[in-house]
């Protein structure tokens, strides 16, 4: 990078950070972000510039958004442009019950009870492949009673759905993986290039957090004489990011496609082990039905509200899709009859 480029990318990340702190309603957290503007505008001083400075139409944008909806809701957005001290916002007054935790393993347990990532996707990846192919197999049903066109249709549904749920999964988590490795690398730069402002950078979100700034100095020092250990701190503290929530593209598109698959097989299986005609509706309905019950109080582990509420909202959502995509089926089945 250029001194020009690095000159642009310093004053550019000064303005946006003080058109944050001018969006921000916390005292804390403007400060902070004041303060970030001012290292910013410190280290743009050590390039040579040719011109005026003018903010990229990206970063103004952002302003714009951070400006309407507020930065607290734009963690994402603003992390994919370098912000740092994203992670100040996790800061909070804990009450009540917490146990004491006797190593690091324990550090977040609490929070993590219920909603880890793999299930959380499972239960929603079942979720949408039952009401998904549920839906498409009861429009089909009100056009014909034809049992092979009705399996043909489903193994179509499943398979369609799971290869875009699929494909969708890998490029979010491939997107989300190649920013966090560039945001990664460019703080590594940045770590060998400006490790005393870094320093301060990390000790002004210490403090932001309520720990004294000359003790916030001592510790954001200790913390860079390992380096590779400083990444990592810098990563999380910074940019709100962790080097460790690198997920498999691969990994998270699979799992996608198995659970919709699970899903969507289940209406299928009365025709897939021979019913026919409209006993084989009937129980592929009432089986759906059952499903969608125990669906919808396991996604109340994660929402916190009552199992029972949870179920019967999913039955009457997944119930409601369906009798309405029959009713449209019937009446394209006596359009073309």
């Amino acid at each position: 990078m250029s001194g020009q480029q690095s000159w642009q990318e310093e004053k550019q990340s000064a303005w946006l950070y003080r058109q944050i702190a001018a969006a921000e309603v916390d005292p804390r957290m403007r400060r902070l972000f004041l303060s970030l503007a001012e290292a910013a505008e410190t280290q743009s001083k050590q390039w040579s510039n040719d011109g005026a400075f003018k903010p990229a139409a990206r970063a103004r944008l952002v302003a714009a958004l951070a400006r309407r909806f507020g930065p607290r809701h734009l963690r994402p957005v603003l992390a994919a442009m370098k912000i740092r001290g994203l992670s100040a916002y996790d800061t909070v007054t804990v009450t009540g019950t917490h146990p004491m935790p006797v190593n690091v393993d324990d550090i977040g347990q609490r929070h993590k009870r219920f909603g880890g990532g793999n299930l959380r996707a499972a239960v929603f990846g079942v979720s949408d492949g039952l009401v998904s192919n549920t839906s498409l197999l009861m429009g089909v049903a009100g056009a014909t009673t034809d049992s092979r066109m009705l399996l043909a249709g489903g193994v179509a549904g499943l398979l369609a759905g799971a290869m875009s749920m699929a494909a969708g999964e890998y490029m979010s988590v491939r997107s989300q993986r190649e920013m966090y490795e560039y945001q990664i690398g460019l703080e590594k730069d940045e770590l060998n290039e400006y490790p005393d402002e870094e320093a301060e950078e990390l000790a002004l979100i210490y403090e932001a957090r309520g720990m004294p700034l000359p003790r916030a100095r001592e510790v954001s020092r200790e913390l860079m004489k390992n380096p590779m250990h400083a990444l990592n701190v810098l990563a999380r503290e910074e940019l709100g990011l962790n080097p460790d929530d690198l997920g498999s593209p691969w990994g998270a598109a699979s799992f996608s496609f198995v659970s919709f698959a699970v899903g969507a097989s289940v209406p299928l299986l009365p025709y897939i082990l021979g019913a026919t005609g409209s006993s084989a509706l009937t129980i592929s309905a009432l089986s759906a039905g059952v499903s969608l019950l125990i669906v919808g109080g396991t996604l109340s582990l994660f929402s916190g509200r009552g199992a029972l509420f949870g179920a019967a909202r999913m039955l009457l959502i997944g119930g409601g899709a369906g009798v309405v995509t029959y009713l449209i089926g019937s009446l394209f089945g006596a359009t073309i009859g």
